[in-house]
Parts: C-alpha cells; structure tokens; sequence
C-alpha cells in the first residue's frame, strides 16, 4: 500500500471554502481624457479591452513602478483595466488625510462598490458576477501611489503634504484592480455577486 507523502503537510493547512457576497454599483466613472482621473457616467461598457476609450483601456500595458521586475515600459498583460472603490474607505481615507471628501474621480476610480465589507481586502481570482452579464475578475489590491495623492492634493490649496501622506493612509483601503473576463454593460444601481474563491495561505518549508 502506498504512502501519501503529502497527507500530513496538507492537514496542517487551514482552507476557507469558497464564499459569495451581494452588493450593487454606487457610481460609474470614466477617465476620457490623457490622465486617468475619471467623470460619473451613468452606464459604462466593457469590452475584453477594459472600457472603451478609457485611459487604462487595452490588452497590454507599459511596465513602470509597480513591476520592478521588468525594464520600466516593458509591454505586459493588462490586469489593470478597471479601477474599483468602495465609498466607506474612501471616508476612511478622507478622515486620515484631514479632508472632507475623497471623490473617486480624483484617484481614476471605474466602479463604486457598496455592500462588501473590506472590498479592498477581497483575494485575488475573486469574480464580479453583475446582474446584467458582465463578469470582473479580481487581480488584487491596489497599491496607493503619490501621483493618486498629488491629484487629491490639488483639490486642495495648500495641502501638499497629501502627495505623500495618501501611499502611507490610503494602504489597503485603495480598491482592487481586475480585468473584464465577460464583456457587456454595467448600470447604476445594478446588483453584483461577488464569488470568492477557497483561500489558504501557502508557506515555504
């Protein structure tokens, strides 16, 4: 009879089961112009490029910061096509910063998010299942940076330490990136599903 040299390892490793959340879409945005921060819009398409026209639009994107791995400008996928937030982090973040109003416009988001305790913290491969077909697949957080904080600055006067405060205050609490798995049109107050899938931590032994 043979031995699973794996059983026991495996044991030891907690496995939370998949999970699904509801909630609906509290904003739309679009960044139209040549910088990513977005205007309301009431629906927004998706194509498997991202949304049309958007400033993150596109199968492939140019390495920068985030990717010190590769030569900054190297063509990569583009996971990075929609920007999504939830309206409680943003107070959250305001608060922090001192300020009374965090806008998604200011920092490019696509998507507001409400019902979803901890949207920020949702795990990577999670899927948006919206009521009217579009499905979003989560890549993961996204990481704060001082140009998010140098636009949020410029909204108010004399308030340039918001460049660098906004990576420090806003860490886990800037909203998720993902990409369009299933392209279609998201409204206004449609409903979503969010689908998360059995999570475990992997450790190296």
């Amino acid at each position: 009879m043979s031995v699973d040299p794996f059983a026991s390892h495996r044991e030891e490793i907690e496995i939370v089961p998949a999970q699904k959340i509801r909630g609906h879409v509290a904003g739309l945005f679009k960044a139209e112009g040549r910088n990513f921060q977005t205007a309301a819009i009431d629906e927004l398409p998706l194509t498997f490029d991202g949304v049309p026209g958007d400033f993150h639009a596109g199968p492939t994107r140019k390495s920068g910061g985030r990717e010190p791995w590769y030569k900054r400008g190297t063509e990569m996928r583009n996971e990075r096509q929609v920007s999504i937030l939830a309206p409680d982090e943003l107070r959250a973040v305001a608060g922090r910063l001192d300020i009374p109003e965090l806008k998604p416009e200011w920092i490019g988001g696509n998507l507001l998010l409400e019902g979803i305790d901890n949207l920020t913290m949702l795990p990577p491969r999670t899927l948006l299942f919206f009521d009217n077909g579009v499905t979003i697949k989560v890549d993961g957080d996204n990481g704060p940076c001082r140009v998010s904080g140098r636009a949020i600055a410029s909204q108010f006067e004399g308030r340039d330490d918001i460049e660098m405060e906004f990576p420090k205050q806003a860490k886990h609490l800037r909203g998720l990136v993902g990409w369009v798995e299933r392209p279609g049109k998201i409204s206004v107050g449609e409903g979503f599903e969010a689908r998360i899938m059995p999570q475990w931590i992997y450790q190296v032994t």
